[in-house]
């Protein structure tokens, strides 16, 4: 595997802070919020506060086309396969999409792949994504979501070289690091090289959470021993997971990785769109490795509003506890939200900042309040996004937060030595 560490001197990128920490506090809102039925596009474009000189692997043209040459070329991408080119006065991101860019550089590319929610991102979380033609392009569109998450040995015939550039979050149950290593799987099978273009972690500067154990992997966590926040890129996890055998393939795999320069774990990160319909802002993708888990309980954290993975809320928590109401809604990226159209009492957290850590607080003091306790757990999906059946376990049975966390330490210490190794870039 052969890294490229080439001086750019084609593009300056300019990445945006988002706050790091710890915090608690919420607003109050007693007033039911009447939520639009919006078709809000997926590239919503999020507000800058700080700039900062960085380049991204797609940006880095210089690195990687001398590699695609002659080659025929497949995309694993969505909308956030961006190559950046900087902003105009109002703070807005000019920015070129990675297949557009190519094929005006006459790239011979053959077809895409695309990950969950699809190659333009309009599809809700887990709702199957149909294989197609992108309508700009006329490309062929081959879904690695649904039924089929691995791609086949006949949709990689013809292809020398498969480009993959996806923005992460750096959250375990976020299912492109799944797609990734179904794409190393496969492509090691069928003698293709992958090239990963590298894109900063938002969360990348803290390891927490409770770790995958091997009886609970699933497409929500594939590998035993990492915490639910992994604190790497995207190209340091495609080494790691290439290089620790965790790839069910005996061919070799032919990866390369073209790393971001100026990067470093410790440099906030203020994504230029939003990685997914239900992260769309940086406010919610701080909270998401906390409110993340909501997914396996009866909490709507946010779907079918335009706060997702910004509060918490149920018909079923006490209003003279929970101060917000609100009613979801089907909008964009939420077609059937939990309580849709009902009254929930919830907790507005778009004011918390400096989150470094999982704060399991949110769903301990939930499930304390909740009037239907039987109803708040979705076992199996509670426990496939924590890696864990423990975890619940211990929130039924009053654990504290401290007392839990205190648990994860041996794992999160192990899991560290491991990723010590496979670091691009420094803390």
């Amino acid at each position: 595997m052969a890294f490229y560490s080439l001086k750019s001197t084609l593009f300056l990128v300019f990445v945006f802070a988002i706050s790091c920490g710890n915090g608690q506090q919420s607003k109050t809102n007693t007033t039911p919020l009447e939520l639009k039925n919006t078709s809000a596009p997926a590239l919503t474009t999020l507000t800058p506060t700080e700039t900062s000189k960085l380049v991204l692997g797609a940006n880095r043209t210089e690195a990687y086309l001398p590699l695609l040459k002659n080659k025929r070329i497949a995309i694993v991408g969505n909308p956030s396969s961006l190559i950046l080119k900087g902003e105009q006065q109002d703070g807005t991101q000019v920015y070129t999409h990675l297949v557009d860019s190519l094929l005006s550089l006459n790239q011979h590319i053959i077809k895409v792949f695309s990950p969950e929610h699809g190659f333009r991102g309009t599809a809700d979380a887990g709702e199957a994504v149909k294989n197609g033609r992108d309508p700009k392009t006329g490309l062929e569109v081959i879904s690695l979501y649904g039924n089929h998450k691995k791609p086949k040995p006949e949709q990689l015939a013809g292809i020398d070289i498969l480009v993959f550039d996806i923005q992460d979050v750096g959250v375990r149950f976020y299912t492109y690091i799944a797609t990734l290593h179904y794409v190393l799987e496969a492509a090691a099978d069928a003698g293709i090289e992958v090239l990963v273009l590298d894109r900063p972690n938002p969360n990348g500067s803290y390891v927490d959470g409770p770790v995958m154990e091997a009886a609970h992997t699933s497409f929500l966590g594939m590998h035993a021993g990492v915490p639910l926040v992994h604190g790497m890129t995207i190209g340091e996890y495609a080494t790691m997971m290439t290089q620790e055998g965790w790839l069910k393939t005996t061919k070799p795999v032919k990866l390369t990785v073209i790393p971001m320069q100026d990067y470093s774990h410790s440099l906030p990160y203020s994504l230029p769109v939003r990685p997914s319909p239900n992260l769309p802002n940086d406010q919610s993708v701080m909270l998401y490795p906390s409110l993340g888990l909501c997914e396996g309980t009866a909490l709507n954290a946010g779907r079918g509003t335009e706060m997702q993975f910004q509060i918490i809320g149920s018909p079923y928590l006490p209003a003279s506890k929970y101060k917000l109401s609100y009613k979801p809604a089907p909008n964009f990226g939420s077609k059937s939200p939990k309580f849709n159209g009902e009254v929930c009492n919830g907790l507005d957290l778009r004011e918390i900042s400096n989150l470094r850590e999982v704060n399991l607080t949110y769903i301990i003091d939930a499930y304390a309040n909740y009037s239907k306790k039987d109803a708040f757990f979705n076992t199996a999906n509670f426990t496939a996004h924590a890696g864990t059946a423990k975890l619940q376990k211990q929130i039924e049975s009053g654990v504290s937060f401290s007392e839990i966390k205190a648990g994860w330490s041996q794992d999160l210490e192990h899991f560290k030595q491991i990723r010590s190794k496979y670091l691009l870039y420094k803390e």
